[in-house]
């Protein structure tokens, strides 16, 4: 195994807006096959040992697949890094203002993954304040499919998270039911109408020319 690692840290970003960190180059071989299988109950991923029986990997909280080549979760840690793995990540988006933890970025690092970090307080109503310049910005990094396979994470993958799939599912061109439907379903009790009332004012139309969904080699989930 030879591995290249080069650490780049930029604070400015894009317009000031991102912290973008490249923290690795790794050459390894081509990993063992996954299989990921959905049931009601979530997303589990089985690896074959070589003596024939399974790992079951832990998927980090509320992760579900928005598309191809993007999903979506809360706050991963090292239970979480394996099944991490089994996607083959290339990008992570990271919507909140605190560090990531030195054991994700080794991860990172590891792995060649990249990080894109748009820092959005998690605030609670009635004092909320969600910076549309910052969704905007993550939203044209979750959509390059040249970032798939993609993580959007926040704390719990509810709201901040939530926020950016609503606006993502309005370039799909979905009908604000059908988004605030999926937005329920993470948020559940903790909803915010804050959220639903950004997620239908966000405007879409610099958006239009995006695909309404995407597509990337099937070797990475096979």
């Amino acid at each position: 195994m030879m591995k290249k690692f080069e650490k780049k840290e930029e604070n400015g970003g894009i317009d000031g807006l991102c912290r973008i960190i490249e923290v690795a180059v790794v050459e390894r071989p081509s990993q063992p096959l996954k299989r990921l299988s959905f049931s009601g109950g979530g997303i589990k991923a089985e690896e074959e040992k070589e003596d024939g029986g399974e790992v079951f990997l832990n998927p980090p909280l509320n992760f579900a697949m928005v598309d191809n080549g993007i999903f979506r979760s809360g706050f991963p840690d090292s239970a979480n890094f394996s099944f991490l793995q089994s996607l083959n990540l290339k990008s992570i988006v990271y919507l909140c203002p605190e560090p990531y933890p030195d054991a994700n970025v080794e991860f990172l690092k590891l792995n060649g993954i990249q990080l894109f970090q748009f820092g959005i307080e998690g605030c609670k109503e009635p004092f909320v304040n969600i910076p549309e310049d910052k969704i905007r910005e993550a939203l044209k990094v979750a959509i390059d499919v040249k970032n798939h396979p993609l993580l959007i994470h926040c704390k719990r993958g509810k709201h901040r998270t939530g926020c950016l799939v609503g606006c993502l599912r309005k370039s799909q061109k979905w009908c604000l039911t059908s988004v605030f439907d999926e937005y329920l379903r993470f948020a559940a009790a903790k909803a915010r109408v804050s959220d639903l009332r950004f997620m239908e004012l966000f405007d879409v139309s610099n958006f239009k020319h995006f695909p309404m969904t995407f597509s990337v080699s099937r070797r990475y989930y096979q």
